[in-house]
């Protein structure tokens, strides 16, 4: 199973944040990736850096066999298509994709890539604008370390 989160909070080249994170599904169900589901779009409060415009989210689920460090290449490069530029850790963005979950793989140290790949997403238990959606799509699934669902680490932040 492959996860992915996806946020925008500041219209792009794509148009509204709600258009970017529609379009951004349409993009994620292009060769290599297969969309196979999506969950409804979520507005929430900004995290980390709260004065800035609500968010919008959603999860997809999706199906590759791209290695996980290629299918952040893939994700980067369909952010920067969006329009995104990293500037401020947490702040406003046009759109933000981000690898929650592949296929179980535990990963915490260095890839080929300029910042090290972590997987599980360390974030994935802190956040209910990530939780909510993947009850949505991927209800049976359970983090590989804690081995709770989706729903009992909902539970567990509220």
């Amino acid at each position: 199973m492959i996860l992915i989160a996806l946020g925008s909070n500041i219209p792009g080249s794509w148009g509204s944040p709600r258009e970017t994170v529609e379009r951004a599904m349409r993009e994620l169900n292009r060769f290599p990736l297969r969309l196979i589901r999506a969950s409804t779009l979520l507005i929430t409060k900004p995290f980390g850096v709260l004065n800035q415009p609500d968010f919008v989210n959603a999860v997809a689920l999706v199906e590759t066999a791209l290695s996980p460090e290629s299918l952040m290449v893939k994700l980067h490069l369909i952010e920067r298509a969006a329009g995104r530029r990293r500037r401020k850790r947490w702040g406003a963005r046009t759109l933000d994709l981000d690898l929650l979950v592949y296929h179980g793989l535990k990963r915490r140290g260095a890839s080929i890539t300029l910042k090290p790949l972590r997987l599980p997403h360390p974030g994935i238990a802190d956040r209910r604008f990530v939780l909510e959606p993947i009850v949505e799509v991927a209800p049976k699934w359970r983090h590989s370390e804690s081995y709770l669902t989706a729903a009992q680490l909902l539970k567990k932040l509220r």
